[in-house]
């Protein structure tokens, strides 16, 4: 059995103990299930408390649980077709209810992020302007008007802070190929060029 295979074992172990009647109603052994299924089989690629440390896995500490639930819902119905969505999520979504999505959104969402402290000056000051007002010769909008000028992300639009600059640029890509559909998100990656999005991802990584 690979590692796969029995994280979704695991899952599906954790998923028997309990059901629950209203996706919005979490009590408290909503939370428990979250909290091992979290630590048990997320936390796996994602870190015990959201805080992966490998780059080909987003940190889902402190993100929007709104953004999380909708992407586990993404996920659960296959509609989310990116690579790795397909090799790591969609099987480890099929079996979450809506319940136990909404607790497993708030149990991230509660979880304290971690920032990574850049080593290049240069490319973050050059990332925190782009960030911040856009390249508008290049019909390039400023991501801090649906992020947050803190990058903490506002209503349904996810937290970049402190997320892993390596997953940031492969979203960014997946965005310019039309991989991920998301038409605002194409209209902003498909201008910008490798070392501009290099540049945005080494400081969205860098902030706390």
């Amino acid at each position: 059995m690979n590692r796969k295979q029995a994280s979704l074992s695991a899952l599906l172990v954790l998923l028997a103990g309990g059901s629950f009647a209203h996706a919005g109603d979490i009590d408290s052994g909503a939370r428990t299930d979250a909290h091992n299924l979290a630590v048990g089989v997320c936390g796996t690629c994602h870190g015990a408390r959201g805080v992966s440390e490998q780059p080909k896995f987003p940190r889902l500490a402190g993100q929007n649980a709104n953004y999380l639930a909708a992407q586990l819902k993404s996920f659960r119905a296959q509609t989310r077709g990116d690579p790795d969505a397909i090799g790591y999520m969609w099987g480890m979504a099929a079996q979450l209810d809506d319940a136990m999505i909404a607790a497993l959104a708030d149990y991230y969402a509660k979880q304290t992020p971690v920032a990574r402290p850049g080593r290049d000056a240069a490319l973050i000051t050059r990332g925190k302007d782009i960030y911040e007002n856009g390249i508008a010769a290049q019909g390039v909008p400023a991501c801090s008007s649906c992020h947050g000028a803190d990058a903490h992300g506002i209503a349904d639009f996810p937290r970049l802070a402190g997320q892993h600059a390596q997953y940031i640029l492969k979203q960014l890509g997946s965005f310019q190929s039309n991989m991920r559909n998301i038409a605002v998100m194409h209209g902003v990656a498909q201008n910008l060029k490798l070392a501009e999005m290099q540049a945005v991802a080494a400081y969205l990584q860098a902030q706390p």
